[in-house]
C-alpha cells in the first residue's frame, strides 16, 4: 500500500499553552494556528484558555483579547467588526467564516481557528490574497458602457433591474467560498473560483453595463468558469448568506442561450 505522508516543514506541532487566571470561573479554550516565516520553524498550534465573563460575544473578540492582553505576537486581519470588510475571514472549527460576525456561543467546546484553507500563509492566520485579488480585477468589477451618459440624468434603473443584484451586490470578498471550493484548491491558477464568478455574473446581471458580449466571451473557457462541478460548499458557508453556486449557474445559463439564439 502507498504511504503518503506530508513534508516535514508542514506538520503541526504542539504550542504553547496560556492558562487562564486562577479566579476564572467561566473559561473557554481556543487553539489558534501559529506560524511566523522568519523563525523558519514548523506551525504549530497555541491554546488560550479565555475567561468568558470578560470578554465579549463574537470569535474576533476573542482573538482580540489574545492579542490585546495575552500574547501580542498574534497576526491577524481585521477592521470592520461588522461583517462587511471581510477582513477576518477564517476557518473556525472546520468551516470558512467571518470571526467577527460568528459567535463564540455557536460552539459548545474548544474552539479552533486556522487561516483559510489551501492558501498560502504569510503569517498565523493571514492568507495571501493576491491571486484572488488579481482574478478580481480581471473580470473588469466596473460598469463599461459604450453609449453615451445622458445628458442630464444618471443611467437609471427600474426597480425590477435593480433587484436583479440582490444577493450579488452585497459579496464582501472574503473569499470563504471559494477557499472552501475543492476545484479552486487545485486549478486556482486558471479557475475563478466562486466569489468571483459570483462577481463577475453581479456586471452581466446589471442593466446599465453595456458589454455583455464581452464579458461572456472572457468567462468562456474549460477552466475560468467551467472546474465548477456544484459541488455546493461555496453556498454552504458563505457567512452572508449569498448563493455563489446559483451565479454560476446563471452565466453558463448565458453563454448556452447566447449559442442557441
Amino acid at each position: 500500500m502507498v504511504e503518503f505522508l506530508l513534508p516535514k516543514n508542514s506538520r503541526l506541532t504542539e504550542g504553547k499553552t496560556f492558562k487562564a487566571e486562577k479566579n476564572a470561573k467561566n473559561i473557554r479554550r481556543f487553539e489558534v494556528y501559529r506560524w511566523d516565516p522568519d523563525k523558519g520553524e514548523n506551525p504549530r498550534v497555541d491554546a488560550y484558555e479565555i475567561d468568558m465573563d470578560d470578554c465579549g460575544p463574537m470569535v474576533l473578540d476573542a482573538i482580540l483579547k489574545i492579542k490585546n492582553e495575552i500574547d501580542s505576537t498574534l497576526t491577524f486581519r481585521r477592521s470592520c467588526r461588522e461583517g462587511v470588510c471581510g477582513s477576518c475571514a477564517m476557518n473556525i472549527n472546520g468551516k470558512n467564516t467571518l470571526a467577527c460576525t460568528k459567535a463564540i456561543s455557536d460552539f459548545s467546546e474548544t474552539v479552533k481557528i486556522f487561516p483559510l484553507p489551501h492558501m498560502d500563509v504569510i503569517k498565523d492566520l493571514v492568507p495571501d490574497m493576491t491571486n484572488f485579488f488579481a482574478q478580481y480585477a480581471s473580470i473588469k468589477p466596473w460598469i463599461e458602457t459604450q453609449t453615451p451618459p445622458p445628458a442630464d440624468t444618471e443611467r437609471l434603473q427600474s426597480k425590477e433591474e435593480r433587484a436583479e443584484l440582490d444577493g450579488l451586490y452585497e459579496c464582501v470578498l472574503c473569499a470563504c467560498c471559494s477557499t472552501s471550493c475543492p476545484s479552486y484548491w487545485w486549478n486556482s491558477d486558471r479557475y475563478l473560483g466562486p466569489a468571483i464568478l459570483l462577481q463577475a455574473y453581479r456586471w452581466l446581471a446589471d442593466s446599465r453595463d453595456e458589454t455583455t458580449g464581452e464579458r461572456l466571451d472572457e468567462l468562456e473557457d474549460p477552466f475560468k468558469l467551467y472546474r465548477c462541478h456544484t459541488i455546493m460548499n461555496c453556498t454552504d458557508t458563505c457567512p452572508k448568506g449569498l448563493n455563489p453556486a446559483k451565479a454560476i449557474a446563471e452565466i453558463k445559463k448565458q453563454l448556452v442561450q447566447r449559442h442557441e439564439g
